[in-house]
């Protein structure tokens, strides 16, 4: 059933054409981060200036935005592609009676169409890592550092599960709904709100409901914007922002506010991986929170759910 999956997924015209829109997008920020390489690497004024490959992913000429924001605005679309008409579309084309009818339980077809999913997803950013990585090697002869090495592999990690988190939530959605376009319209519909609507009504509420800056002393403010922020972590394109920022940027020391205190004391120095791992942990297992929490949904819908109908 995976081999089966894979093969329908491969031979998509819509996976082609988003897979032909994340290939073209890598490469042309990895032209822009070659082309503008040597200022970044050159700049001692930038504590990560060192990072050769890391630079690779973050570095710009402000052309275009780094790939690691171009893929928080792609991934998602990548994971709703590829599961909006998970089910609906076979139940619909009664392709599902017939599968159901064979000696195959219900729990494998789901467990299928997700293990296949990211099967493909994790090749694909697997291999665009080590395609980047060797690209690197061959063009500059810089070696790559086993911090920088581990690093890209985290943020890759990182990229697969939020694909996973929209990949589940379409999946959802195609148990949930009869209509393929009904899911894929409902799955974009979220998307495109926690995206784009959803930090414009934080910044309204907080117009609204919190007091002036300028009356609050500085532990209130602190306090106001860790609210503030754990609001915006809501989102789960925060939550990836924040900590591909924090994988690729070993500088980033914290993610929440700091106190004069805290700043004057702190030295503009890279962290060690396992502390820019500590930082990322609350946004990684915040992704997969809600991946196994839509997956654990899509289950329970499609258990109780009538096929024949």
């Amino acid at each position: 059933m995976v081999r089966k999956e894979v093969s329908d997924h491969v031979r998509s015209w819509r996976f082609i054409l988003l897979l032909a829109l994340v290939v073209l997008t890598f490469f042309a920020s990895l032209y822009i981060s070659m082309s503008n390489i040597r200022a970044a690497f050159t700049n001692v004024n930038d504590p990560d200036h060192a990072f050769f490959y890391l630079k690779l992913l973050s570095a710009t000429d402000g052309s275009m935005p780094p790939f690691h924001i171009l893929m928080s605005f792609l991934a998602p679309l990548l994971g709703i592609t590829m599961g909006f008409d998970a089910i609906n579309s076979e139940q619909n084309s009664g392709s599902l009676t017939r599968l159901l009818a064979q000696p195959i339980y219900r729990d494998n077809i789901l467990l299928a169409k997700f293990y296949s999913a990211m099967l493909i997803i994790a090749t694909l950013f697997i291999s665009l890592t080590l395609l980047m990585i060797g690209g690197g090697l061959f063009l500059t002869g810089v070696r790559i550092e086993p911090q920088e090495l581990l690093r890209i592999l985290g943020f890759a990690v990182l990229t697969m599960v939020y694909v996973g988190f929209y990949l589940s939530l379409s999946i959802m959605l195609s148990v949930a709904f009869r209509h393929a376009a009904t899911s894929a319209l409902t799955a974009l519909g979220i998307w495109l709100f926690f995206t784009v609507f959803y930090p414009i009504v934080v910044n309204l509420a907080i117009r609204a409901f919190l007091p002036d800056a300028a009356y609050l002393t500085q532990s209130e403010t602190m306090a106001y914007n860790e609210l503030i922020m754990n609001v915006m972590r809501v989102a789960p394109g925060q939550l990836y922002s924040d900590g591909a920022t924090t994988m690729l940027m070993p500088s980033i020391r914290s993610l929440g506010p700091m106190s004069m205190e805290q700043l004057s004391g702190a030295i503009p120095s890279p962290l060690p991986l396992r502390e820019s791992l500590m930082i990322v942990w609350p946004q990684l297992t915040g992704l997969l929170a809600g991946s196994i929490a839509f997956f654990a949904l899509s289950y329970y819908l499609f258990m109780r759910r009538e096929i024949r109908s």
